[in-house]
């Protein structure tokens, strides 16, 4: 009998989610190409790459956006591959995307509160990880910060009470101060909280201090996978696969 594939077999049953041989993209174009991962329960795992090999697809594929052209997608030993997004957000799948989705004619509270489902994360929890929400939850959509609209999008993901949480390159475009406090926040989510996260970062040194194993994608595929530790106090490797500098800065990494 197979080895490979026994082991294959349990560890889909014991993961969380599991992709195998994911070949994937939109239309006839494919942008991922033979991509397999496990993710344990409260599991983290962080995705870098340079720009455009195929990270925030990969978040996308999970959720069900694209063409999965071959393989397989797993969510709790259940085949999820041909399902559409609104069931697998319905199994706990929670997604937060880079355009962030704020509804600006709602108030804060009610954009927190329009998509919350029962569970640990409630109001209370969202304004206990998010202060500066609840200061704000009177404002209008489209009244909030760049920052504050992100702090909204990340609650009011956690508000449907998700397994997972994908988080598509939440730091981007924001002030470093800002950045601090949202990175403060998603670890105590993380490794307080105990929530399963994947994230897509350009903050490449900030994600691995997030997370507890990464990946690196190279055109579609995985180049790179192991320790964010490892990773982290790997400056020549850094620098080889995401274009980190010595000085710790991020040369071409993107989303």
């Amino acid at each position: 009998m197979c080895v490979r594939c026994i082991w294959a077999a349990y560890s889909m049953t014991e993961a969380l989610l599991s992709l195998r041989n994911v070949r994937a993209g939109y239309g006839d174009a494919v942008v991922l190409d033979d991509v397999s991962l496990d993710l344990a329960e409260q599991g983290s795992l962080g995705l870098l790459g340079r720009n455009g090999v195929g990270k925030s697809t990969l978040l996308l594929t999970i959720m069900g956006f694209t063409r999965v052209r071959r393989g397989s997608i797993y969510w709790k030993g259940e085949d999820i591959t041909q399902l559409p997004s609104h069931r697998r957000a319905r199994l706990g799948l929670g997604w937060v995307a880079q355009e962030r989705e704020i509804f600006p004619s709602l108030t804060l509270e009610e954009n927190l509160t329009v998509a919350a489902r029962s569970g640990r994360w409630d109001l209370a929890m969202a304004y206990e990880l998010f202060p500066r929400l609840k200061e704000r939850r009177l404002n209008m959509g489209n009244q909030l910060s760049g920052g504050e609209q992100q702090m909204l999008a990340i609650a009011r993901a956690l508000m449907t009470n998700p397994s997972l949480l994908l988080l598509d390159e939440p730091l981007e475009g924001l002030a470093p101060i800002i950045v601090e406090e949202l990175a403060r926040a998603i670890q105590r989510m993380v490794k307080e909280q105990g929530m399963a996260t994947i994230l897509v970062e350009q903050h490449a040194e900030v994600a691995l201090s997030l997370t507890e194993n990464t990946i690196v994608i190279e055109r579609g595929r995985i180049a790179h996978r192991g320790s964010s530790m490892a990773l982290k106090n790997d400056v020549a490797a850094l620098h080889r696969l995401i274009g980190v500098q010595a000085s710790g800065t991020v040369g071409a990494s993107s989303a």
